[in-house]
């Protein structure tokens, strides 16, 4: 395995130490009038650090800025890898801490995907073409490509070595 570059490992090792609440929210299934919908909130794949090789992790940031009134970010994103047939929800990152994040108009949030690259023909990979990124408390979701490589499996049902952290406040 490849190492990754130290700051790529400084920001995983943030993310996972950051905690507020032990809140688990699951996209859609916790409704919430004051929640972040995709159309009043931009939803976007950023900077990645894309794993090179089978066996390497690779970091993808998906950013959030809201675009309307006020809304509160409340749980883990709810992400699903799609490949042709198959759909697989990716679990938050092991120990990762759900906090709550209000944000005004303009303010911005990310999440980081972290994922292991699969060996091209192995059966176990997810052959992933897009993810689904639904915000707790929405019902609607934003479908972005997945342009990073095959995702390892760690069996041959979908069970994807990948993970979301929780959001985390960005710029200032």
């Amino acid at each position: 395995m490849r190492a990754i570059p130290l700051t790529v490992t400084a920001l995983a090792a943030a993310l996972l130490l950051t905690a507020c609440n032990d809140g688990g929210g699951s996209g859609g299934k916790n409704r919430s009038a004051s929640g972040c919908a995709v159309g009043k909130v931009s939803v976007q794949a950023g900077s990645a650090s894309v794993a090179p090789a089978a066996g390497d992790t690779g970091e993808v940031v998906v950013s959030i800025t809201n675009q309307s009134a006020p809304c509160t970010l409340d749980g883990f994103p709810h992400v699903e890898v799609n490949q042709p047939g198959t759909t697989v929800t990716l679990k938050p990152q092991k120990g990762a801490k759900a906090q709550t994040l209000k944000l005004a108009k303009g303010d911005s949030a990310t999440f980081t995907v972290t994922y292991v690259r699969g060996k091209d023909g192995d059966g176990k990979n997810l052959k992933a073409e897009s993810m689904n990124v639904v915000l707790p408390g929405s019902d609607v979701g934003q479908s972005i490509p997945w342009k990073y490589g095959p995702i390892a499996g760690k069996t041959s049902q979908g069970d994807p070595e990948a993970s979301v952290s929780a959001f985390q406040q960005a710029g200032d």
